[in-house]
């Protein structure tokens, strides 16, 4: 085995020039699955109604069901993953499939970054974008470690990413910043 100068480890224990990772959230297709069922209802109360008291409360229950179901759909499956991007210059946050809601943030904004062992939904009020005044803002996916962003301007940015102590590490060496991730 050969014992390596200072220099070429420092070299070999830089991050990647590009970090990525991601997060992922199975039990949200079951919540995608039921928005897709009150869509399909109220396609099938539209197309093959058997309702006599009135176009109105047909109506009413087609759009009821049609609306609940694209927001339950689209909403669920916005947030079943998260993708994270560390670069030289920003982070950047892309959820879903479609990669909205998507946020930039130029690592010139961040002044600090923690490795978080365990976010929960229930630490933030469940899942998705959110936002709580005492705590910042925050995309949480699912339970477990995240990555906690100080920005310059008092402002803090969770969010639940696998591996994210090494996104600690890499945010920290591109930000010129001592210690290790934990």
């Amino acid at each position: 085995m050969r014992d390596h100068a200072p220099e070429e480890r420092a070299t070999t224990d830089s991050p990647p020039d590009v970090w990525t990772g991601r997060a992922t959230n199975r039990v949200q297709w079951l919540l995608a699955c039921a928005g897709a069922a009150c869509l399909a209802l109220g396609i099938e109360l539209a197309v093959d109604s058997m309702w006599t008291s009135g176009v109105a409360p047909l109506a009413m229950s087609v759009v009821g069901c049609i609306a609940v179901g694209l927001l339950m759909l689209f909403g669920t499956l916005a947030f079943v993953h998260v993708a994270v991007k560390v670069d030289k210059d920003s982070l950047e946050v892309r959820c879903g499939h479609l990669g909205l809601p998507r946020r930039s943030i130029p690592l010139s904004h961040v002044v600090g970054a923690e490795f978080a062992p365990a976010v929960t939904p229930r630490q933030w009020g469940g899942w998705g974008y959110r936002w709580r005044p005492e705590k910042g803002t925050a995309v949480v996916v699912r339970r477990g470690e995240g990555l906690v962003l100080s920005l310059g301007d008092g402002h803090k940015f969770t969010v639940t990413v696998d591996n994210a102590e090494s996104a600690v590490r890499a945010i920290r060496h591109r930000l010129g910043l001592a210690g290790n991730a934990a």
